[in-house]
Order: C-alpha cells, then structure tokens, then sequence
C-alpha cells in the first residue's frame, strides 16, 4: 500500500470532466501552479458509461470548450464516445495536470487554506474548484420498492442499451431529454409510456444526427436569447428553480417525435398499487419494465463546510463562495444560465471563475499567510 503523500497547489480542481477541464484552460493561461484530479481511469470516461446511443443535445457548433472547437460540422450531433474522446484530446492539447483515479473523499478547511483528500493523498491549497457536475446520486421515488419483484427498474445511470431490457410494456418516468431519447429508442421495440409534467421545449429541435443548416442559425440565435435568462434575473432564477425540480426543456425533440414514435404521455406516477405503479389519474399501469429518468440529486456530504442550502446545493453566486473565500464551483445545474451544465455554456462561467481568483491572488499578495501542515 502506498504511504500518505502530501501536495501543495495554489489551486486544486475537483473533476476532469468538461467543467474542470474548461477552468483548467483558464488557470493555464494564468501561468497557475494548478493540479486537476479525476475519480475515472481515463479522460471522458463519465461520458462512456452512459447509454450507446446517446448524442449530445446540441449540435458542435455550439458545444465546444474554450480554444478548441469541437472537430465536426456545426450542425452535427456529436456521440457520447466522440464527445469523451474530444475532452481527451483536449486534455492533451493543453497539457492539463490531470491525475486520473483520485477519488476526492474530503474537502475542509485547514487554517487559511483547503486540505483535500483523496485516499491516501493529501492536497493543500488556497483555491480550490470543484467541478464534479451535476450527476451524482441517482434519484428514485421511495416507493420504487414497492413495485412487483418480478418488474425490472433501471435508472438511467444504469441503462445501456434495449437489450437490457425484456419484452413487455415499459414506463419511462421523466420526461425531460433523457427521458424523451430513452422512450424514442425503446419504442422501436417496445410499448412506450412516458410519465411526467410536460418540460417543454426549445423550438428548433431535431432528433437526427444532424441539424439542416438552415435551422443552425435559429440555433445559435435561440442560444443567445435563452443564455439572457441568468440567475441574476427574475425569469432567470424561475428557471434554475424549474430545472432542478422539474428537469429541462426538451432541447433535441420535441412533443411531435414522441407521438410520431408511438409514446404514450401518461400522467405523474404517484405510487404503487398492487406492485404496479399508478398515475395521479388513479390509473394503474401493468408493465414488464420501468426506467427511471428522474435525474439525480445533489450528494455534497464529503464536504466538511457550512455552505449549503436546503436543496443541497451549494449556496454560491456564479460559482463563487462568499462565506468560504478561495472555495468555487462549477457546471452546476443552471449555474448562472441554462447552459451553465452543458459541454457549450461551462466555458463562461470557467472564465468568470479564473477571472475571480486572479483577482483574489493579487488582494491577497501583501498578506502573510501561513500554510497549514499537511496531516500525515
């Protein structure tokens, strides 16, 4: 077993998914003495593990990270594996520090500065960034349990492919993006219910892979107009509170391609009766399967600092962290704008963040400072 080893930055960024990955861009160009530790094995691995057919639902145009463009047409929908790949390559371009299979177990303060912890590794900084997006526990209803045995549940973290699931009628629960693109695969074999409100949607949508280049500049135009809508406006943080609660307009489909599929929309599922699930309408459904697209929730519990709020949520404005200064967040959910999580819109609030803390280095150069221990 490796002994406790102890590392000194001037900053540590939690995650090298895209969000740590596009602040990472920034602190680089800052000349920062910086190190980015990953839970996975490899660069984009987050996006491997999910299901075969997905697509990103923007088109490349809009979805590269800052100082390389995503290597495809603009209207083109990259896949799950081109889109790991490309955080990978871009990993490399820049030469980002990433120590992969580090898996943060404790983040608290230690005197004026962060202790991080990460199995036996010990880092000490002033800055640190955490970066490790918005999926962390899947969330399922309690009364998923009292479904019949014999039904099979997959959350969407865990669903694949339609092999994975046998013959039979099956109840997609969320109706938000994954839950629209999981209900349109499986409906090409399967009897499709999809339950939950109604999201909406962005106009303009397209389920194929790629998006007519006459509606590409209704894209890019949509975009600005809904990347308005920050927290920092009424309608703004409506929709942060609306996303979190209730998911995401669709934003590659729309209502139509679920209807032209075959999905049944049926209302909220509301419990369980007879091990069958039963909708707000009191109708009870009979199903061999049910995928739970019901997002995830916030799991923060490794964090030793009073900074949360009562939806778990760091308690943050664009990322920074008033009462615990040096301490920022990034590719939350809704962040500042609807694109805050997204391969596309995490690069803004990437160089909001590095903007911040150069400008708290320099406050901080005439004050001595004395760097805690690294326990051993």
């Amino acid at each position: 077993m490796r002994g406790v080893s102890g590392h000194r930055f001037d900053t540590v960024v939690i995650g090298g998914g895209q969000a740590g990955l596009a602040v990472g861009y920034y602190l680089k160009e800052q000349g920062r003495d910086f190190v980015i530790l990953d839970a996975e094995e490899r660069i984009g691995d987050a996006w491997r593990k999910r299901w075969d057919s997905l697509r990103l639902f923007t088109p490349a145009a809009l979805s590269g990270l800052p100082g390389m463009p995503f290597p495809f047409p603009g209207g083109y929908f990259p896949t799950k594996v081109e889109t790991a790949d490309y955080l990978e390559e871009y990993a490399g371009k820049f030469d980002l520090p990433v120590r992969l299979g580090r898996r943060v177990d404790s983040l608290r303060r230690e005197g004026e500065a962060y202790l991080v912890s990460a199995g036996e590794e010990r880092y000490v900084a002033e800055n640190v960034v955490v970066a490790t997006g918005p999926y962390h526990a899947p969330r399922v209803p309690g009364f998923a349990e009292w479904l019949d045995p014999s039904i099979t549940q997959l959350h969407s973290s865990a669903y694949r492919r339609p092999d994975q699931i046998p013959e039979g009628d099956v109840l997609v629960v969320g109706a938000g993006n994954s839950g629209a693109e999981i209900s349109l695969e499986l409906s090409a074999s399967h009897r499709m219910y999809l339950s939950g409100l109604d999201t909406g949607n962005v106009p303009g949508g397209v389920s194929e892979a790629h998006l007519p280049g006459h509606l590409l500049l209704s894209w890019f135009i949509g975009w600005w107009i809904i990347g308005r809508l920050t927290a920092d406006t009424r309608f703004g943080r409506r929709g942060r509170k609306f996303s979190r609660t209730r998911g995401m307009p669709l934003v590659r489909f729309s209502p139509t391609d679920l209807i032209e599929a075959g999905v049944e929309r049926v209302p909220r599922v509301e419990g369980v009766v007879d091990g069958n699930p039963q909708l707000a309408d009191g109708q009870v459904l009979e199903v061999a399967s049910v995928v739970w697209t019901t997002g995830f929730r916030p799991d923060f519990g490794w964090i030793a600092l009073p900074i949360f709020g009562e939806d778990g949520y760091p308690i943050q404005h664009r990322g920074v962290v008033d009462t615990a200064p040096g301490l920022y967040f990034l590719g939350l959910p809704f962040q500042h704008t609807f694109f805050s999580e997204t391969i596309g819109g995490v690069g803004k609030d990437a160089r909001h963040l590095a903007e911040h803390l150069a400008n708290r280095v320099t406050e901080r150069k005439h004050k001595p400072a004395v760097a805690p221990r690294i326990p051993t």
